[in-house]
């Protein structure tokens, strides 16, 4: 976790932590409140998409600007991270979003930089479109493309400083 808040640190607004002294005595213990949507992208996903781009190498970063995006499937605030996280490192991104994706949301990606590739609202179609990204571009071969993964909230390492926020 230390590792991912250092990497990321420069990259996102380090926000508040907050509580409150009524509903700390209606519950009985200490609860603290983190509001991300003071974050940049106005979510916490900005943490995790930050952190994953970040972890690309060189070269990964260089294939995304010249071969082939990073490519994820997302219908809102992974969408706008990937897709800011990628503008950040100079790099292409394609974000596969069902076409009931709130209309926001795909303005939002497309403002930072990202292509959206549109797919039927099932898990099978944004699978499919991921597929679709992954090969797009002039050039095909194994180790051009970069796919991120979508459980940015829950995929390992990506716990990267709320609570080391609050600690410090």
């Amino acid at each position: 976790m230390q590792a991912a808040h250092d990497r990321i640190r420069s990259h996102i607004h380090r926000t508040p932590t907050l509580t409150n002294r009524t509903i700390n005595a209606i519950s009985g213990v200490s609860i603290y409140f983190k509001p991300e949507n003071f974050q940049k992208i106005g979510a916490f996903k900005a943490r995790g998409g930050m952190n994953a781009i970040l972890q690309l190498s060189e070269q990964e970063r260089y294939y995304g600007r010249t071969l082939g995006p990073v490519t994820t499937h997302s219908s809102g605030n992974h969408a706008q991270a990937v897709a800011f996280a990628a503008r950040q490192v100079g790099t292409k991104a394609y974000i596969v979003m069902p076409r009931t994706a709130p209309q926001v949301k795909k303005e939002a990606v497309r403002d930072y930089g990202a292509e959206i590739i549109e797919c039927e609202p099932t898990l099978e179609a944004r699978e499919a479109g991921v597929l679709v990204g992954s090969r797009a571009g002039e050039a095909a071969q194994a180790g051009t493309r970069r796919k991120i993964g979508c459980a940015f909230g829950d995929a390992p390492r990506n716990g990267t400083c709320a609570g080391l926020q609050r600690m410090e």
